[in-house]
């Protein structure tokens, strides 16, 4: 495993981070409800966190939603047994949650108890945009922070962020943040708090953490014309190889974080992270990267990674898969049409036969009743409803996607 400097803070920290929101998950049926639940797999993903611990792996990173709430605790029962002292932890505030000042000690000793911990080695304003900054600045969130961090409850203050360049800027020229965590990979260099971002919190002595490095796996994608590209290079690699490498090249990235749910992901991650270094790779490399992202460009409609913080929705409607249908048919084409469809017509079309199913089967856009409560918890600012209005036309109503879409 390779290490890299964390901004000003005196941390040697691993260049492949494990992002705990896409563990493995098994099926399981209530006992009380008979309802088919998916959860966490538990043993497994103890496994293969202590697996990437033990192959160097010390930056750990969960949130509050992440899993509906269990990751917390899996991550927890992970560290038992001497794997906390390995590594360092890092959770995030709810902010979205806090309706008032007392809110912010209920969330962290919460949190710390789930994760069996005294402390955090990090503490992140979770998805930090314009109106939840103003929730911070309201509720002076970050003199809770510092009253914790003097408490030795945390040891260091940061923010994760998604909304634009010049908001990223002002939070940033706000306070004396430790670290900075931002959606950043070859595709979005120019989108939200973009590669001038990453710099100018660099340049500041902030420690910035990666997320997002494969756009939702989206950058892992064969496309017949990224498979020309990848014909061309000198040297054999994957997608992901690549995806990563971009991002470790850079000077002013401290660690990328990555959602692993198999071993075989976190060994191959690793693999990427041990050939890694600061401007390693060459022309042709950079090239290469050059050319995919102009190709990926064409095909990526809607901003969506599947991160699932809009989820549960209200009405049950399953917004991410909706969206990855719109995607696919934007990606595709028309020729696509029939298989998205029968994935869509598989969804539940009716409140009833969401209840039917006990929960199982998860609505289509057709279900969406406009009540915008997802508005506040989506990262990529989608305007949800009515991208939702657009899927029925489509995938409900038989519209073409250019007719719907221009």
């Amino acid at each position: 495993m390779k290490y890299r400097k964390m901004g000003s803070l005196d941390w040697e920290v691993s260049a492949l981070g494990f992002g705990a929101m896409r563990l493995p998950t098994k099926e399981i049926v209530d006992e009380e409800t008979n309802e088919k639940k998916v959860k966490i797999d538990e043993d497994k993903a103890i496994h293969i966190l202590r697996h990437a611990i033990d192959n160097g792996v010390n930056y750990i990173d969960t949130a509050w939603p992440y899993h509906g709430g269990e990751s917390e605790i899996v991550v927890g029962k992970a560290l038992k047994d001497g794997y906390r002292e390995k590594v360092k932890l890092v959770t995030k505030l709810p902010v979205w949650l806090v309706k008032k000042e007392e809110d912010f000690d209920f969330f962290l000793n919460k949190q710390l108890e789930k994760l069996q911990t005294d402390h955090l080695d990090l503490y992140l304003f979770h998805s930090l945009k314009t109106r939840l900054f103003e929730t911070v600045k309201k509720f002076n969130l970050i003199k809770k922070m510092e009253d914790a961090k003097e408490k030795g409850l945390i040891k260091h203050i940061g923010f994760s962020f998604h909304d634009s360049y010049e908001v990223f800027k002002e939070i940033i020229d706000y306070y004396d943040w430790d670290a900075a965590q931002i959606q950043h990979n070859y595709l979005d260099i120019d989108y939200q708090a973009t590669t001038k971002g990453l710099k100018y919190a660099a340049n500041k002595g902030i420690a910035v953490i990666i997320m997002e490095p494969l756009r939702g796996g989206k950058l892992t994608m064969p496309f017949p014309e990224v498979n020309e590209i990848i014909k061309k290079a000198s040297k054999n690699r994957t997608l992901a190889f690549r995806a990563f490498q971009f991002l470790w090249n850079q000077p002013e990235v401290s660690v990328v974080l990555s959602g692993m749910g198999a071993k075989w992901m976190v060994s191959q991650n690793m693999y990427s992270a041990d050939q890694s270094g600061i401007n390693t790779l060459s022309e042709e490399d950079l090239e290469i990267i050059s050319e995919l992202r102009e190709e990926y460009k064409k095909h990526i409609f809607l901003p969506c990674t599947n991160c699932e913080y809009c989820q549960p929705c209200p009405s049950s409607v399953n917004i991410p898969l909706n969206f990855t249908l719109l995607n696919e048919i934007a990606w595709w084409g028309e020729r696509a049409r029939p298989n998205i469809m029968r994935w869509y017509d598989n969804m539940a079309k009716s409140p009833e036969e969401v209840e039917e199913s006990k929960g199982e089967k998860l609505g289509n856009a057709s279900l969406c009743i406009q009540c915008e409560e997802c508005l506040e918890k989506c990262p990529q600012g989608i305007d949800i409803p009515h991208i939702l209005e657009k899927v029925d036309e489509i995938l409900g109503k038989g519209k073409e996607f250019s007719e719907v879409f221009g």
